[in-house]
């Protein structure tokens, strides 16, 4: 059998740090944290059973694999609040995205089709919110729509209401955060898909007598699809598993699983079942991304 080649050699060994990086970094805290959801909890520390007894030999390991259980992931489908949290999560996540798509598809038009000369300074305006603190942008936000904020205090002045909103705590604010927040993640990836669109298309159709409102929606658009999916895939994914900004803006009957993950660690004490609830956001998130993925390679596969 004839050995490797030294080229074979090197592309082997650049695709070995990707798998390192993944394997300490993903997979050996994914595996920690699924070990502690089939714990049961304990007043110790750590606070969870059963602890692997290294110098147990194979009793030992037998012992401990005996001791993990399901109980943590029966409590999560049995139990009402979980599910409410799971339904909200995604209901949040589904309905921002949905409404960042409809925002963050004309302004990345307007970026695109601005002149080149101006094109950095926009993109510019769109990333400059990054360079301030998260949080400290959240609590702007507490400044601006709770009763006698900025926002009540215009609609006042302008007489549009007679007396003022009640937006913070409630599901508008927690929106309202969301959209805000992760617009910037919509608008980016379909700024990049528009702005490398062949100019010729959009000529050729005005040519065929399309209207710029028909070019947009019959040209533009459906080439922007993937930069709409990418901007999706950025935005929900981080989003239902959003912690902060239901936890500020958001009201006490906001349930999202990130609240209730931070609940049960920090304030119920219970790890094996916050570790669950880990791992169950895990695969609501994985689960789609997978069967998209593969969808779209079998669609291409076909085409």
């Amino acid at each position: 059998m004839a050995a490797p080649k030294p080229d074979r050699i090197v592309a082997r060994l650049l695709r070995l740090p990707p798998f390192l990086w993944l394997g300490a970094f993903f997979l050996l805290p994914f595996l920690v944290t699924l070990k502690i959801s089939l714990s049961e909890p304990a007043t110790a520390i750590p606070p969870y059973l059963p602890i692997l007894d290294w110098q147990g030999g194979l009793d030992g390991w037998s012992s401990f694999l005996e001791a993990l259980n399901f109980t943590n992931y029966l409590t999560l489908a049995r139990d009402d609040l979980y599910q409410a949290a799971v339904i909200g999560s995604l209901s949040y996540a589904g309905t921002a995205t949905l409404v960042l798509a409809l925002i963050g598809t004309p302004i990345a038009y307007a970026l695109a089709r601005a002149p080149e000369r101006c094109q950095p300074l926009l993109v510019a305006l769109v990333v400059v919110p990054f360079w301030t603190s998260f949080l400290i942008r959240i609590y702007a936000w507490i400044a601006i729509l709770k009763q006698e904020g900025l926002l009540n205090l215009a609609l006042l002045k302008l007489g549009v209401i007679s007396q003022p909103l009640e937006i913070l705590n409630t599901d508008a604010a927690v929106m309202i955060g969301l959209v805000y927040a992760y617009l910037p993640f919509m608008v980016l990836p379909l700024y990049a898909v528009m702005n490398r669109l062949d100019p010729s298309l959009r000529e050729a159709a005005a040519d065929l007598g399309a209207s710029p409102t028909r070019v947009f929606w019959t040209v533009t658009l459906p080439l922007s699809l993937p930069g709409i999916a990418a901007g999706a895939g950025l935005c929900f994914i981080p989003m239902v598993g959003e912690f902060v900004i239901p936890d500020l803006l958001g009201g006490s009957e906001t349930l999202m699983l990130g609240r209730v993950l931070w609940s049960e660690f920090f304030s119920n004490r219970d790890w094996p079942l916050a570790a669950a609830v880990a791992v169950v956001l895990l695969v609501i998130v994985i689960g789609p991304v997978m069967l998209f993925r593969d969808s779209l390679r079998a669609g291409g596969e076909g085409a």
